[in-house]
């Protein structure tokens, strides 16, 4: 009977899998811990933390579903960052006299990180796609010659600190949305959830087809909605450091009251970025003709190019759009660390790569 429901609620097993066992393992680091893993303090650090991995994990899906691989993305989210840093520390102040603080020192130094991102993708993709050199030996290159670029500037030396507004895309207290801004994101997320599983249900009846048990839906919508309201309970129940909160307290003329002022961080803003980044990469994956010639040069790359699909570009275009998802990892990286250093990203991608596959990505391609 539960068989016949999952398949007509159109659950992925697979999924219920992968999360059940997450659960239990996150039980397992609860109770190992004595109570420490599964509170707000530490939830809220490991969803910042892995925002730069999952980040560039929505762009090595699409490689691995193209029969490729990228074995750059950690040095090259390195090389990224140690040049975003030196547009902030050392090129900005010295050429054009602006110094820490000007409003628009992150946007250029943001910018070139995205503009650089995209070239490396793009050069390692025209290589891959139309010098036809396989993927896993361009980019064990790029794994190479992207790290040794660090040490080329400044001799591998640290770069700090950075832009005060550049830090902000790294989180912490206050680069986070704070209470009532995250419970109106998670608000806009129930009603985007609750509209499209009503959208989806028209456009089968409207082209004829099955239709999932109107309860099934209702429970699917209410799940959703839970887990998301669950989620900005969390953060909102992590209250700034007593220290900050104080200082905040000062600076704004507010009097703090007996127990201390306790101000929620909230959703922080990699995770806004990634909840951005990975909407995104769904949309160009199942609603764009490029994520349909991705999932088309996967599952037969010969009929692809049969069938008049320019693989060599759509290729090359995926490995620039990695590129770019470095660049924006890359920024989240350096923002949170508040510096630039040597060893960043070093192992990132066999993160990335493992984030792709235990997500249900397969190394065959295609589907």
């Amino acid at each position: 009977m539960w068989r016949t429901n999952l398949a007509s609620a159109e659950i992925d097993t697979r999924l219920l899998g992968t999360v059940g066992a997450i659960a239990v393992i996150w039980i397992g680091f609860h109770i190992w811990s004595g109570g420490d893993f599964l509170t707000a303090r530490n939830l809220w650090n490991l969803s910042v933390q892995s925002t730069s991995i999952a980040i560039m994990a929505t762009g090595m899906v699409l490689i691995i579903v193209s029969r490729n691989i990228d074995l750059s993305v950690g040095s090259l989210l390195g090389f990224l960052g140690y040049v975003m840093a030196m547009v902030q520390v050392e090129w900005l102040p010295k050429t054009l006299d602006l110094g820490y603080g000007h409003w628009y020192v992150w946007l250029v130094a943001l910018a070139v990180g995205l503009a650089l991102g995209a070239i490396c993708g793009l050069i390692q993709g025209f290589l891959v796609g139309y010098a036809k050199i396989p993927a896993f030996i361009v980019t064990l290159g790029g794994y190479l010659v992207w790290r040794g670029l660090i040490f080329r500037f400044k001799q591998g030396q640290t770069l700090s600190p950075l832009d005060k507004t550049f830090k902000l895309i790294g989180g912490g207290p206050k680069g986070s949305l704070g209470d009532w801004k995250s419970w109106t994101l998670g608000a806009l997320a129930c009603l985007a959830i609750v509209a499209g599983i009503v959208v989806a249900r028209r456009r089968r009846q409207r082209y004829e087809l099955a239709v999932r048990a109107t309860w099934i839906d209702a429970t699917l919508a209410v799940l959703g909605c839970l887990v998301v309201l669950g989620a900005v309970a969390v953060s909102n129940s992590y209250h700034w450091p007593p220290n900050l909160a104080t200082q905040y307290a000062e600076e704004h003329g507010i009097t703090e009251p007996a127990g201390g002022l306790q101000i929620s961080t909230g959703i922080a803003y990699p995770v806004v970025i990634l909840i951005g980044v990975t909407l995104l990469m769904t949309y160009l994956a199942r609603r764009r003709r490029f994520g349909r010639y991705v999932y088309a040069i996967g599952g037969n790359p010969q009929a692809a190019e049969l069938g008049g699909i320019n693989t060599r570009r759509i290729i090359m275009f995926t490995f620039m759009l990695m590129g770019i998802l470095c660049a924006v990892s890359a920024a989240v990286q350096t923002a949170r660390l508040d510096s630039a250093v040597t060893n960043l990203g070093v192992q990132n991608e066999l993160d990335v790569i493992s984030a792709a596959v235990i997500g249900g990505t397969s190394f065959a391609g295609g589907v």
